[in-house]
């Protein structure tokens, strides 16, 4: 094949019928293939199947009955699967015209780049597909941020929250990517250094179906953002973090309302303690937790060592306030801070370590505790 177009999927049965017949008519004179990766509930699946046995080119489907990585670990199996190194990723909703598919390829001819981007902020290209002005204001701030939190991975790219690009997939290690959400150009563009063009396009209105955007697709952007930014440690203090004032604001309230000192740092320590377990599980290991323990038995290592680690923490918050005669609040600011960096390496050497079973070769114990620490440590950013 000459060219592979990438299509992950998510209930769009209405749409398939059309986007294969305009992208079949858009490839004419092309030896080009389309690589459904469905991860639908919907009929969409039995749908490709029924409209690859008339397509004029070939239409292969691969649905995923367990979604690891989202949509963009839908493109990493669609780049596996694909039979042309040379793919284009678009989403299956017609919101991504087929009728330029020949633009980025024609680009992409021209020799001197990896990733030839559809963008709807560069030239003539227009985002008139995104419903209403709040969502216009959202995608253009979360353009802005990101290009802000990479400028020198996105220098020139006007347009890296787009899903509809050309890449040459020979100049990426799909080992070393790490698809959490829906934005696997930002995934892509963040964690390898590629040559970039770009051509406008005109984002258009949903054919059918409802929009995938939600407000907890926010939450996993910002998340996926942070995680390509600063890394899986930078991660876990950022939860550490929300988990210590959530902590503070649970003493404050419980003293002011006649709770006493230990009382309220306990009852403050146990509700954090689950509530980073949980987001620590969605939002930090959640790449690793395949290869570790069972769920209950990575809770019942995190939740003994947080209460052990707790054990001495109070204790030692109390000396503080009985010897530096210092709020309690203070107190107990300071010594979670302390407890940071014991966390982490236990979650990431411990808690999230592969089992037993998993391990291979003949590596020492010490040398595999090293190697896991400096791959959750530094796993991934632009540093």
């Amino acid at each position: 094949m000459d060219l592979s177009i990438v299509v992950p999927t998510y209930n769009e049965a209405p749409n398939i019928a059309e986007l294969v017949t305009r992208v079949a008519s858009a490839t004419s004179g092309i030896r080009a293939e389309i690589v459904f990766v469905d991860d639908s509930t919907d009929t969409t699946a039995d749908e490709i199947r029924r409209v690859a046995g008339e397509a004029p080119i070939p239409v292969r489907l691969i649905h995923r009955d367990i979604p690891t990585g989202g949509l963009g670990g839908a493109v990493m199996v669609g780049f596996d699967a694909a039979t042309s190194d040379i793919c284009i990723v678009m989403d299956g909703d017609l919101q991504h015209p087929p009728e330029d598919i020949p633009r980025l390829l024609r680009r992409y001819g021209v020799g001197d780049v990896d990733v030839v981007v559809a963008s709807r902020y560069s030239g003539e290209g227009t985002n008139d597909g995104l419903a209403g002005a709040s969502r216009v204001a959202v995608s253009k701030s979360a353009t802005l941020l990101t290009k802000a939190m990479f400028p020198g991975r996105l220098k020139g790219v006007t347009d890296p929250m787009t899903g509809f690009f050309l890449i040459d997939r020979r100049r990426l290690d799909l080992r070393t990517l790490k698809p959490r959400g829906f934005k696997i150009l930002l995934e892509i563009l963040a964690r390898t250094n590629l040559r970039v063009a770009e051509v406008p396009f005109d984002f258009a209105d949903r054919n059918a179906g409802e929009s995938k955007a939600s407000f907890r697709q926010g939450v996993h952007f910002l998340a996926q953002l942070t995680m390509l930014r600063f890394g899986k440690m930078s991660m876990f203090a950022v939860i550490g973090g929300l988990g210590a004032v959530a902590n503070i604001v649970i003493v404050w309230l419980l003293t002011r309302w006649g709770v006493g000192d230990i009382p309220a740092m306990i009852v403050a320590a146990e509700t954090t303690i689950i509530a980073n377990f949980l987001l620590q599980e969605r939002f930090v290991f959640q790449d690793v937790k395949s290869e570790a323990s069972g769920v209950w038995a990575r809770f019942a290592k995190s939740f003994g060592f947080n209460n052990a680690e707790a054990i001495v923490r109070i204790p030692l918050t109390a000396l503080l306030v009985s010897t530096w005669h210092i709020s309690v609040v203070i107190a107990t600011a300071i010594t979670l801070v302390i407890a940071f960096v014991a966390r982490f390496l236990f979650h990431a050497l411990v808690v999230y370590a592969p089992s037993r079973s998993r391990r291979t070769g003949a590596k020492t114990r010490t040398r595999e505790v090293l190697e896991e620490l400096d791959e959750q440590v530094m796993a991934p950013g632009e540093l």
